[in-house]
Order: C-alpha cells, then sequence, then structure tokens
C-alpha cells in the first residue's frame, strides 16, 4: 500500500471514521534512531523468498520489487485498482527471518472463481442484505468476505449469524440466538 496521507481527507474520510492518517508510533521511532531511518518501506511487493546460499532451508533473503497502484482499464465499469510492477526497482533484501502481517485486500480470488461464487462491486463474496447465502446453493458467506474489512467483532456476529442460517436452512428452524439477542431459558427457577 501507498504511504498514508499526513492530514484527514474529508472527502474519502470524514469524522467519525477513524482517520487514515501517517503515524509514527514508538517503535518506528526507536528503529529510526538507531538506523537513521524510518524502517517502513510503502509500495513493495515480495516477489519471492530466497533460500540462504549455506543452507537451502535456511531463508537467505527476499526478491522484492517496489509497485504502484493503477485504476482498471476499459471496460471496468467499478473502478477497480491494480496493481502494476515498476520496471527497474527489483531487489535482493537480505534476511534470515520474514514475519507476514498480511493487510485485508479482499477474499482470494481463486476461491470466488472456483466455486463460481457472484461477487459484489468491491470484490466480496455477494449475498442478500441481511442473509449469508451466496449465489451457489449451500455455500455460505460471512465476515471479511462478505462484507468487507472490518473489526473482527462483526466477524464473529456474522459467523453466528451465518451459523443460524445454516441451521434454518437445514431443519427449518434454529434454536440459535437471533441478531443481537440471546435465547433465554424457560427455566426460571433458582438452582442451589
Amino acid at each position: 500500500m501507498a504511504t498514508p496521507p499526513s492530514s484527514r481527507d474529508n472527502r474519502t474520510n470524514p469524522w467519525p471514521e477513524w482517520p487514515l492518517i501517517f503515524r509514527t508510533d514508538y517503535g518506528h521511532e526507536e528503529v529510526a534512531v538507531h538506523y537513521g531511518r524510518d524502517p517502513r518501506t510503502f509500495n513493495i511487493l515480495t516477489k519471492a523468498f530466497v533460500a540462504a546460499s549455506d543452507d537451502p532451508a535456511r531463508l537467505g533473503g527476499l526478491n522484492t520489487v517496489l509497485v504502484r497502484w493503477e485504476k482498471s482499464g476499459e471496460g471496468d465499469s467499478e473502478g477497480r485498482f491494480k496493481l502494476v510492477e515498476i520496471a527497474g526497482t527489483e531487489k535482493l533484501i537480505e534476511c534470515d527471518m520474514a514475519l507476514l502481517a498480511m493487510g485485508f485486500l479482499g477474499p482470494e480470488r481463486s476461491i470466488l472463481e472456483e466455486l463460481e461464487l457472484d461477487a459484489d462491486p468491491r470484490s466480496n463474496v455477494k449475498t442478500e442484505s441481511g442473509k449469508f447465502a451466496t449465489s451457489v446453493p449451500r455455500v455460505y458467506a460471512a465476515g471479511d468476505c462478505r462484507r468487507g474489512q472490518s473489526l473482527v467483532v462483526h466477524a464473529i456476529n456474522e459467523g453466528r449469524q451465518a451459523a443460524r442460517q445454516v441451521d434454518i436452512d437445514l431443519m427449518g428452524n434454529s434454536s440459535l440466538p437471533g441478531p443481537g439477542g440471546i435465547i433465554m431459558s424457560r427455566d426460571t427457577r433458582v438452582h442451589a
């Protein structure tokens, strides 16, 4: 992803949304003091993990390339972005350990294509509003792949509601709680 802006753009990121701005955390400052620069590199793609020259079972480095995001070509009415590699920016970064911190850019296209699932304009799995059944019978979607990147509590709630819908579709009814609720026990006696 690109370096975030230093201030909020109220047209695309209005209050009360979380401000999508460039932030420097204590850890970034500490590394910058030690190494003389901010440790973050933006718009970079890891192309391959490279084995160590003395031991092919160990990591020796990463083949990388700088990238930019461009709007898709003609005929793409959704205006989606695609990742384009910048020629001549290939670089080997030597390392013996890689920690993966993944951001969410949408569900894996291969799954949607393999199952022939319909996608919405943002490339998420398409379902009816408030429902979790997809365009393919007996295939359900919930959480980030359905609604887009969001909070884990939303994913948990959607997972529960999808389970409830599966239960209803299979059994004709469900004893699982509905949206935002719990099922109260009919037994109101106090047990010692």
